[in-house]
C-alpha cells in the first residue's frame, strides 16, 4: 500500500550551467505556462472538494468493504496531494506578484512537503473505485509531478553553488570499465 511514486527521475544538477547562463526556469515560473498550471491546479482542488463532499459520498456507500477502505485511503491521499500542490502554487504566485522574494519563498517551501506518491491501494482495487475518483487521482498525480519538476528546477537555480552530481549512466559505465579492466 504505501508505495512511493517515483515518476521519471531527473538529475537537475548534472548539467551545471556556465557562470553567465540565465536559468530558463525563472522565466517558466512567471510565464503563461505557470498561469495555466496555477489555474489547472486550483480548478482540480475545487473539483475534488466538490466531488468528495457530494457525489463521492453517495458513490462510496455502494462499495464493497475493501473498495470502501481503498476509497477512504485514496480520498485522503488525493486531498493531501492537492493541498500540497495548492500551497506550492500559491507560494509561487506570491513570488510572481512581488508579495514575497525568492529567498522568502525558499524559506516557506520547507513547510510545503511535496512528495511523489502512488495510489493508496493495489491496481486491481484502484480499478474498483468510482471513475471520478480515479480520474481525479490520476490528474492530481500528473499535476503534482509537474509542480515537483518546477520546484526542483527553482531550487537548483537558486542554490548559491552549482551542485555537481554524477549521472547514473556515467557511474554504471565506470563500474563496467572497472570490472573489465582487471
Amino acid at each position: 500500500m504505501g508505495r512511493q511514486f517515483e515518476g521519471p527521475r531527473r538529475n537537475f544538477a548534472a548539467a551545471a550551467s556556465p557562470p553567465n547562463a540565465i536559468p530558463f526556469i525563472h522565466r517558466l515560473a512567471v510565464s503563461g505556462a505557470f498561469k495555466d498550471l496555477f489555474r489547472e491546479g486550483m480548478t482540480l482542488v475545487e473539483e475534488a472538494a466538490s466531488y468528495l463532499d457530494g457525489p463521492g459520498r453517495t458513490e462510496s456507500r455502494g462499495l464493497s468493504r475493501p473498495a470502501a477502505l481503498a476509497y477512504s485511503t485514496e480520498s485522503m491521499r488525493l486531498t493531501t496531494r492537492l493541498m500540497q500542490v495548492a500551497s506550492w502554487l500559491l507560494l509561487q504566485r506570491a513570488v510572481n506578484e512581488g508579495e514575497l522574494t525568492s529567498s522568502q519563498a525558499q524559506a516557506e517551501r520547507v513547510r510545503v512537503k511535496l512528495s511523489r506518491q502512488e495510489y493508496g491501494c493495489a491496481p486491481e482495487v484502484f480499478e474498483q473505485l468510482p471513475p471520478t475518483l480515479r480520474s481525479l487521482s490520476k490528474r492530481s498525480l500528473r499535476i503534482q509531478e509537474r509542480v515537483i519538476h518546477l520546484d526542483q528546477g527553482l531550487v537548483v537555480a537558486l542554490s548559491p553553488e552549482p551542485v555537481m552530481t554524477r549521472s547514473e549512466v556515467a557511474s554504471q559505465v565506470e563500474r563496467l570499465r572497472a570490472a573489465f579492466s582487471n
